[in-house]
């Protein structure tokens, strides 16, 4: 039977994203990165007070420019936690400096987690902001004391 003449059906694309060994290995490489951050208050790391976790970090699409998206969530300890917003801005600082490559950060406090998360999750993610942030010398020793790895 010729070609042209076979009936063939195609199966219709799923629209699934499929998690690769890429996504997985930039997911552990990223949490590895954030779990040693200090508390800004505590002698504990972001990760021995379940603030980071490996679940809260998620690979998703990458852009158009083929850029990869990550987002981090992250628990505060307390729903009032004064800190909250110390503590994004350390991850996002960290990440940037720490991630060889073009990211986009998308970093947000788990839902019901903190009285003012919309207003936190506003600030950790403008760009302007953070650059203010970084520019006072008060706030950006804070930063630097969190992030700083120990020998």
């Amino acid at each position: 039977m010729p070609e042209s003449d076979l009936d063939i059906e195609e199966s219709p694309k799923k629209e699934v994203k499929e998690v690769s060994q890429d996504d997985n290995e930039l997911k552990y490489t990223i949490y590895d990165v954030i779990r040693t951050i200090k508390d800004p208050e505590k002698p504990n790391t972001l990760e021995e007070l379940n603030v980071v976790y490996e679940e809260g970090v998620e690979v998703k699409e990458r852009t158009s420019g083929d850029v990869n998206v990550v987002r981090v969530e992250f628990n505060p300890t307390v729903p009032h936690c004064s800190l909250a917003t110390l503590i994004g801005l350390c991850i996002r600082i960290k990440l940037e400096r720490s991630i060889p490559y073009r990211i986009k950060l998308d970093i947000y406090i788990k839902a019901g987690a903190h009285t003012t998360e919309h207003e936190i999750n506003k600030q950790i993610n403008d760009k302007e902001r953070i650059a203010a942030a970084m520019e006072n010398p008060n706030l950006k020793e804070m930063v630097e004391n969190c992030i700083t790895e120990e020998d």
